[in-house]
C-alpha cells in the first residue's frame, strides 16, 4: 500500500529532461522513484557507483596516439550526426562559469 510521499528539489532542466524521457518510455516518475527505493533496500545501498570521475587529460599530457584516437572518434561521431552544435556546447560551458 502506497501511503508515503517523497519530496525533493532538483534542477529544473534535469527534471524536465528526465520526465520527457520517462514519458517517451511510458513510465510514470513514481514508478522509477519506487523502483530506486526498492533497489536501495534490496542492495542495502545505492544501486550504482558513487565515485569522483577522473580528471580528463589535457592536451599537454596526451600522447600522439591518444590524441589521434580522440580526433578520429570525434570525426566519426560528426559524420554520423551524433555531435552537438559547438555553439550549444560553448553556451553550456560558459554557463557553468557564471
Amino acid at each position: 500500500m502506497k501511503d508515503a510521499t517523497v519530496s525533493a528539489r532538483v534542477e529544473c532542466g534535469v527534471k524536465a529532461e528526465a520526465e520527457d524521457i520517462l514519458q517517451r518510455l511510458g513510465i510514470p516518475v513514481s514508478v522509477v522513484i519506487n523502483s530506486l527505493y526498492r533497489q536501495i533496500v534490496y542492495r542495502r545501498g545505492v544501486p550504482f557507483p558513487l565515485t569522483i570521475p577522473a580528471e580528463p587529460k589535457t592536451l599537454d599530457v596526451l600522447t600522439d596516439a591518444e590524441l589521434n584516437a580522440k580526433l578520429q572518434h570525434s570525426y566519426a561521431q560528426s559524420l554520423a550526426g551524433e555531435g552537438r552544435p559547438f555553439e550549444e556546447v560553448f553556451d553550456e560551458l560558459e554557463g557553468g562559469l557564471r
